[in-house]
């Protein structure tokens, strides 16, 4: 590797002459990172030591001391670095496989906060290598939206939710009305929050009453609507509750929203409402059909549908590493099973790109990327982890469980002006027969006839071994 010299001997005499300051580091930043990275490592830590940086673009210059190199340099001369730092910002999946064909396996990203001797150096995460960062996001737009606002949050202390909170109070709204049932999730977040007046409500979004007392109370500008019941096998079996909760909250929040002129509503959707073969997607489906039918009464009501979001609450990959601490098995349901993936503060800002947008009446579908397979993520995170010997096993589907999930109906979808976000096809559905259909199918005993009558797509997978 030509870091110190042209000649691969003289470049091993170095490293030896090093080894005492650290482990031999590779940087990958731009020359404005690498000028801190470097000086922080040599001064602070002790067990890195920077001795080449990798920039194709500056290759030729030194910083503090440190050579910058192209890629084809350290292809030829790699052997003898142990580490890599990758300054915060790169994507780090951008260069993953790259680091992993030097043979180095111990990869850290720069923490640009750190307070000098601690933490300086971070672990990269599965979350590192999955996220996506999407283009196009439009942070003037997303702030027109919510400056000076009143903005309701339902679920606000939910993984959703509380990201919502956070990105309100990043873009100055004017007073957040914090909804949720959980007195925890709820103390959290208004805890966190400490740039804008909050106003705690402590109710279920159940509770029609208590709902409209909020309204009246508050007038919100906008409602962003994240409450929901969410785990597909609790729902399985819990359809009476999971019914009232998802279809009549959802259904009690935008009639106050009307009721009380809020200027935009946006639903929080999934992809698991596309062609449904649970409980759970099927009410949150019904929601889009309520939400849709709803628009043209003075509020411009909308719904955002995506796929799952890394490390929410009961998620995949909390469990797992859950699982691998434990020293495993991580169980997996299907070989064949895929998931879309998006990080909670992208997805989130997007949902509020597209509430920006809206206009009435859409159901918008944020741009996931490729679906990733769920082995392919087990085996990723046990790379990530270091450990041997972590075994997968395969449970079987569950209740209500599909192999792929889908984003789109059908393939009529427009597009908007931020190719990250397009808007699937409306369905009409006579508002008044869609309450009169709700209404049955919470009194009603054979509750998933009426959900496939509602919702003719509903395919109910019971995956019963």
């Amino acid at each position: 590797m030509i870091l110190f010299s042209r000649s691969s001997k003289r470049f091993f005499l170095e490293v030896y002459k090093q080894q005492s300051l650290g482990r031999p580091t590779l940087i990958i930043a731009s020359p404005q990172y690498a000028e801190e990275i470097t000086r922080k490592l040599m001064k602070y830590s002790h067990e890195n030591w920077p001795v080449a940086i990798w920039n194709d673009a500056a290759a030729g210059l030194k910083i503090n001391g440190v050579s910058i190199k192209t890629y084809s340099d350290i292809q030829k001369y790699h052997k003898g670095l142990e580490s890599v730092v990758v300054s915060d910002e790169f994507k780090v999946k951008d260069i993953y496989e790259d680091v992993k064909a030097l043979g180095i396996h111990d990869i850290k990203v720069f923490n640009p906060i750190s307070s000098y001797d601690k933490d300086i150096l971070l672990n990269i995460s599965v979350e590192d290598l999955l996220a996506r960062h999407p283009k196009d996001l439009d942070k003037k737009t997303i702030k027109t939206f919510l400056t000076n606002k009143t903005v309701l949050v339902t679920g606000a202390g939910g993984s959703i939710g509380s990201e919502i909170c956070r990105q309100c109070e990043k873009y100055g709204v004017k007073k957040l009305i914090l909804l949720d049932h959980s007195e925890y999730n709820l103390y959290a977040i208004d805890q966190e929050i400490q740039e804008v007046p909050t106003v705690t409500v402590l109710e279920s979004i159940k509770d029609l009453s208590f709902i409209d007392t909020t309204f009246a109370k508050h007038k919100p500008d906008i409602v962003i609507h994240a409450a929901a019941y969410k785990h597909v096998p609790l729902v399985e079996a819990n359809i009476q509750e999971a019914i009232v909760n998802n279809v009549v909250g959802t259904k009690n929040v935008i009639d106050m929203a009307i009721k009380y002129g809020v200027e935009k509503f946006v639903m929080i959707s999934t992809d698991k409402a596309v062609r449904p073969t649970n409980v759970m997607g099927t009410t949150k489906r019904i929601c889009e059909l309520y939400a849709q039918n709803s628009n043209g009464k003075g509020t411009d009501i909308v719904a955002v549908r995506f796929g799952n979001v890394l490390g929410s609450s009961g998620s995949v990959i909390p469990k797992f590493k859950a699982q691998i601490e434990a020293g495993g098995p991580i169980t997996v349901t299907h070989p064949d099973i895929t998931r879309y993936f998006m990080l909670i503060p992208e997805a989130c800002e997007l949902v509020l790109q597209a509430g920006a947008i809206g206009s009435g009446g859409e159901i918008f579908i944020l741009d996931m990327g490729e679906p990733v397979k769920i082995v392919d993520l087990a085996r990723k995170m046990i790379e990530l982890s270091g450990q041997e010997g972590i075994e997968i096993k395969f449970t079987g589907l569950r209740p209500g469980e599909k192999l792929y999930e889908e984003l789109l109906i059908d393939d009529a979808d427009a597009r908007t002006a931020y190719e990250s976000i397009t808007v699937a096809k409306p369905t009409a559905y006579d508002i008044e027969k869609l309450n009169a259909d709700i209404k049955e199918l919470v009194q009603i005993e054979d509750k998933i006839a009426k959900l496939q009558d509602i919702v003719p797509e509903f395919n109910h997978q019971q995956n019963e071994s």
